[in-house]
């Protein structure tokens, strides 16, 4: 990946995760990242284009930071699942945080058919795939991967709300009940 292409998406994660996708114009993007127009139209066909970019990169990276953590903090595969809401802990705990990105973006852009909110969605949906193969591995009922998904942003809304990361660890504990094992610490 180019250089100017790198800027320009750390520059829009950034802005659009601050700000809002809608909330930050191309020009702002561009004067922001220090680049040329026709720099940022060479990479990105549009916004939107760019939008899509970064909610792609950030799924990846995302998920695979959550798979790295939830491995370290949770040996035993059984728990897995609840180390989940240890890692996210870690991640609401940052003063910087301004709630899921993902879920900012479906609320951002209402109609199912746009293509960022279907692209949010689809991260959602990996998400709780993630939860359904840790309860796999662990000899647990996968079936409740959506409860589980419900939790995780719920803890998610309710921190950004009450803005201190504590929903983490009672959706943790909610887990448990749900799970029927009890949460190590």
């Amino acid at each position: 990946m180019s250089k100017v292409r790198e800027r320009i998406l750390d520059v829009a994660t950034d802005l659009f995760y601050r700000e809002g996708i809608q909330a930050v114009g191309v020009d702002t993007i561009i004067g922001t990242a220090e680049v040329a127009r026709m720099s940022f139209y060479r990479h990105f066909r549009s916004k939107e284009g760019l939008a899509l970019a970064v909610l792609e990169r950030r799924d990846e990276r995302l998920c695979a930071w959550f798979e790295q953590e939830v491995e370290r903090l949770a040996p035993d595969v059984k728990l897995r699942p609840l180390a989940v809401f240890d890692a996210l802990a870690m991640r609401l705990a940052n003063p910087d945080y301004r709630g899921c990105a993902f879920l900012n973006t479906i609320a951002e852009t209402p109609p199912p058919s746009h293509a960022l909110h279907r692209a949010a969605a689809a991260h959602k949906r990996r998400f709780e795939a993630y939860f359904a193969r840790l309860l796999r591995a662990g000899g647990l009922d996968e079936s409740v991967s959506g409860d589980l998904m419900l939790l995780f942003d719920g803890a998610v809304v309710t921190a950004v709300r009450e803005g201190n990361p504590t929903p983490a660890a009672r959706a943790k504990r909610m887990a448990a009940r749900v799970l029927g094992i009890a949460p190590a610490n």
